[in-house]
């Protein structure tokens, strides 16, 4: 028997009704704006985030640095939260592509508006100080352990980066979690933004894409860009399929993955050499800690019944998707206290 695979919810693989879809597709030559399923997932990933056009992109890598390349000029600064994804987990992309420096902002990966407010930067007569152009929040947030920013923060959070002249970048890769955990629908979040990048390849098990989403003008820029880093594609509808699938039947199904992520957590907190916080699993992660042993031993014993991964220097994540089902969750359970609870 495989073992239960929790390192990542990008693991999912398209279930059969998705695989028809995306061979029943119908496709023509996006980079002509002539592919019609193309056109119809960018459409409804739009009006879900209650925004006025989308833009179909291989990943939520691009679709967060055509942001950054749509809304910053070169030497600019941009505030992210700490251990943001645009800032450790893009390969240098904003400075190598964009030119912009960042600013990390408050703890744990979301902040407060005072916070954005003393971050934000304007420049001097002499031009010493880099303008904050950009804010960018990433929601739920992967290093803080699936932590969720629900819309009234968000809001709080918006209304002082408007006061600072800055534009708004959701990096949304869990932000259909966000709007699970909360109730609240997708627009009470992503329609507050500048712009927002929607993945459809970890918890909706899409294949391939996000979908980047703002005004028509923002969109027009962005497309540009794009273009310019490789992103054009051709016949694409066969990948907009299993995103448009994913959109009408799978986001009701994040509920369990939420569930089960909480059912691990209290197992894992009831054993003694685990340090947890139970309430801080608030979506599909969860974050612990076996002091006196180091992550990569850890996930190495467990490495036969469940697959979870080291993440930082002396925590271990694991990750809760559509493709682990109650029986995974025993397993994995079951794994845990094997090996945790001796």
């Amino acid at each position: 028997m495989l073992p239960v695979d929790l390192r990542s919810d990008t693991l999912t693989t398209p279930t059969a009704a998705m695989r028809a879809a995306m061979a029943a597709a119908e496709v023509g030559d996006d980079v002509f704006g002539e592919d019609p399923t193309v056109r119809a997932l960018e459409a409804k990933a739009a009006a879900l985030a209650g925004q006025e056009a989308g833009l179909f992109v291989p990943s939520g890598t691009m679709g967060n640095q055509l942001a950054i390349l749509s809304w910053c000029q070169r030497g600019d600064d941009v505030l992210v939260g700490e251990g943001a994804h645009a800032y450790l987990y893009e390969s240098g992309a904003g400075a190598v592509l964009a030119g912009v420096q960042f600013t990390v902002v408050g703890r744990g990966g979301h902040f407060t508006p005072a916070e954005v407010r003393a971050a934000a930067h304007t420049t001097d007569a002499a031009g010493h100080i880099p303008p904050s152009t950009l804010l960018m929040v990433e929601n739920t947030h992967n290093r803080g352990g699936g932590k969720v920013m629900g819309p009234a923060a968000l809001a709080e959070v918006v209304a002082a980066a408007r006061a600072a002249g800055l534009r708004v970048h959701i990096d949304g890769a869990r932000l259909f979690n966000a709007a699970c955990a909360t109730g609240a629908p997708l627009a009470a979040f992503a329609g507050q933004a500048d712009s927002v990048s929607l993945c459809l390849s970890k918890g909706l098990g899409a294949p391939v894409g996000s979908v980047l989403c703002g005004s028509a003008a923002f969109i027009r820029r962005a497309h540009r860009y794009r273009k310019m880093l490789g992103g054009g594609m051709r016949q694409a509808g066969i990948l907009a399929a299993a995103g448009l699938h994913a959109l009408a039947h799978h986001i009701p199904d994040l509920a369990a993955d939420h569930a089960r992520a909480r059912a691990l957590a209290e197992a894992l907190a009831a054993l003694p050499a685990v340090e947890l916080d139970v309430a801080s699993v608030q979506s599909n992660i969860v974050i612990f800690r076996v002091p006196g042993r180091a992550p990569a031993d850890v996930c190495a014993a467990l490495a036969d019944q469940v697959r979870v991964l080291p993440f930082g220097p002396d925590a271990i994540r694991a990750v809760f998707h559509r493709d682990v089902d109650d029986d995974g969750l025993t397993r994995a359970i079951a794994a845990v206290t094997a090996v945790l609870g001796a």
